[in-house]
């Protein structure tokens, strides 16, 4: 999964732990606004699995928190908070600054793009630069997509880039596959959320090994196959921030090199993409390392907002000349 490079580790002097007293005589949302950003700050929190900042952080909470609309929280800013609120937001933000607890796992939502997802520790929270590679350059390798009908979302955890990519092409029926069952029933849950379970299956799979075939439609070859999957080396358990040890580590490492996952997805891929079918990958810094282990492999590297360009596509021909289905 997308991963900012990791913040240093706070140390034990900056773990302070908050009292009463800091709240006291805080009545408005800005009062408390400004006390949650100053507190994230202090506290050298890591940011990255939602936000990116101490501020966006804190308003989110808040906002949540108060049930309060996206859209002109601004005018709500002056307004006083009633006691029961502000043991809420104490409760809340305790958890986020002193017990590290990502924002999306205290209020079981994330975001990507428009659309919303329960989440919980069972899945890593979702990010991804497949965001911006479905809405805004896929179909560029497509020649038509409506035609595209079968697609396999691997290592699917929380269903997220299932649902995009089924909101994407309609004519698709997407198979999400998980290794872990919890994640796969956090998936079933977003996927009934947004009323796809006709199009959407969760299916339970190391990557595309042991897929057994699904009755309806029929186990037909696929012409999308898209992965972001745990990309990570081992070694970086150690540098990690305390916010994303609370993520299920499975979805995030992925053997000494980063390189496990991706180097049995390959040849599974090959076997069951449509002879114009394509792979999609997100490889977090595996460039080199991707270009180096495959030189034969024909990879295009699609360009992102931020420039990582770490999302690979492959045609399944090139893909066959080094593995034989």
């Amino acid at each position: 999964m997308r991963h900012p490079h990791p913040p240093r580790r706070p140390t034990k002097k900056n773990s302070r732990r908050g009292n009463d007293d800091d709240t006291r005589g805080m009545e408005t949302i800005r009062d408390w606004l400004r006390y949650a950003t100053s507190l994230f700050t202090h506290q050298k929190l890591a940011f990255g699995q939602s936000t990116l900042n101490a501020y966006d952080e804190a308003t989110w909470l808040l906002r949540h928190a108060l049930h309060l609309p996206t859209e002109n929280f601004e005018t709500f800013l002056d307004a006083r908070l009633s006691p029961t609120e502000k043991t809420t937001l104490k409760s809340i933000l305790h958890r986020r600054a002193f017990l590290r607890e990502p924002a999306a796992y205290i209020i079981g939502e994330a975001w990507l793009g428009d659309f919303s997802f329960r989440v919980d520790p069972r899945v890593v929270i979702p990010r991804s630069y497949f965001l911006e590679i479905i809405s805004d350059q896929l179909n560029q390798w497509i020649p038509n997509p409506d035609t595209i009908t079968r697609i396999a979302d691997v290592c699917t955890g929380s269903g997220c880039l299932a649902i995009l990519l089924a909101a994407a092409y309609p004519n698709a029926h997407i198979d999400a596959t998980d290794i872990s069952q919890d994640a796969l029933d956090v998936a079933t849950l977003n996927i009934a959320d947004y009323n796809l379970q006709s199009r959407i299956t969760p299916r339970h799979a190391d990557i595309l090994n042991d897929l057994r075939p699904h009755p309806s439609p029929p186990a037909t070859p696929y012409d999308i196959i898209l992965c972001n999957p745990p990309y990570e080396p081992e070694s970086l358990l150690e540098t990690l921030p305390e916010e994303f040890h609370h993520e299920p580590t499975q979805a995030l490492i992925s053997g000494p090199d980063g390189m496990d996952i991706i180097r049995r997805l390959l040849p599974q891929a090959t076997s069951r993409l449509a002879p114009n079918g394509i792979l999609l990958v997100e490889t977090g810094a595996l460039h080199d390392t991707l270009e180096t282990e495959f030189p034969t492999l024909e990879f295009h590297w699609l360009p992102t907002q931020d420039e990582s360009d770490c999302v690979a596509l492959l045609h399944a021909s090139s893909l066959r000349t080094l593995f034989h289905p």
